[in-house]
């Protein structure tokens, strides 16, 4: 016994040990926890205590319940939404969509931001990614007009350049096949100059001493991109891809509705869970399905974000967020 209370005496000892530890931590850098307070108290309101509404998902939500008291359904919710027969479809146009354009994005911004610094004057670099940066700062419901004045079938300004040319109108809002290449058309176009700042921020980070020695060497331009700069910037690569991963179950709600709106003839080929969630919404207005649908995004990104990890500390250890 007397063994028993040793251990726990010093078992105890030791948390408080660690209290006092972190509670003299707190006040010898009580200004920098000050300033960090805002971002803490928003980060608990608007990312932690919305998370109680997961409840939503295993219940029958009612109006004049609220939360807490509406009945419990367990996995119905669930249930309905795989009989619905729109899981799959669902699933596997975000996963396809968000794919496509992690793959093509980090290609494109790594392409250009090595153009960018390779360009011999400043001028011309400010003038291209100031170019480039325009198009992040438009909303995309501007850029659904844009989209629908270019596109449309009667007075869209490219089926009026192909009939001048002697060509044909194409009816691009009512052929599904043509979307998935204007989608990653737009989403370089509107988020590669923001997006090639974190690469232009590795680049700029490598010494620039290697590339004088390789120049010494003989090593012409593709060969230091090859040997150098690309090995360099593969660590920021890699996080940007497991961010880029975690996210993957989301299909950027505002690019799919305001690009096709609610128009049934493409649902089978543009809608996403997001678009999904929020039709449903609008309405059926059944709050414990889309809250079932909404869960189950975020779990399945959750895995995916988890292996990838896993798969990336394997490949390099270094590499991985944690």
């Amino acid at each position: 016994m007397a063994g028993k209370k040793g251990k726990t005496g010093l078992a105890g000892q030791k948390r408080m040990g660690g209290w006092k530890g972190w509670g003299r931590e707190l006040v010898r850098n009580r200004m920098l926890y000050l300033m960090a307070l805002p971002a803490i108290l928003y980060v608990v309101i608007f990312s932690y205590i919305p998370m109680g509404g997961i409840l939503i998902a295993f219940k029958d939500y009612k109006y004049n319940l609220g939360i807490l008291k509406s009945p419990w359904v367990g996995m119905k919710n669930f249930s309905y939404f795989v009989s619905s027969g729109k899981m799959w479809l669902l699933t596997k146009n975000t996963l396809g969509y968000n794919l496509m354009f992690l793959a093509a994005e980090v290609a494109v911004r790594i392409l250009f931001a090595i153009l960018v610094c390779e360009m011999c004057t400043k001028r011309y670099k400010r003038v291209l990614q100031s170019v480039m940066m325009l198009p992040f700062f438009l909303s995309w419901v501007i850029i659904g007009g844009m989209a629908y004045n270019l596109l449309n079938y009667e007075f869209g300004t490219v089926n009026n350049l192909l009939v001048q040319l002697g060509g044909e109108r194409i009816d691009v809002y009512n052929n599904p096949g043509v979307w998935k290449f204007i989608f990653l058309f737009v989403r370089l176009w509107q988020g590669t100059g923001y997006g090639m700042l974190y690469y232009l921020a590795a680049i700029t980070g490598i010494n620039t001493e290697l590339y004088d020695a390789a120049y010494i060497d003989g090593c012409g331009l593709c060969k230091r991109i090859r040997y150098i700069t690309l090995p360099l910037i593969m660590p920021t690569t890699c996080m940007l891809v497991l961010l880029g991963l975690g996210g993957i179950l989301k299909g950027n709600m505002d690019m799919f509705y305001q690009l096709v709106g609610n128009n049934a003839v493409l649902y089978n080929a543009t809608d996403v869970i997001d678009t999904y969630v929020f039709r449903s919404l609008t309405t059926m207005k059944d709050y414990s399905v889309t809250t079932a649908v909404g869960l189950y995004q975020q779990v399945i990104g959750f895995v995916l974000v988890v292996a990838a990890n896993w798969l990336v500390k394997r490949i390099d250890q270094d590499s991985a967020i944690f």
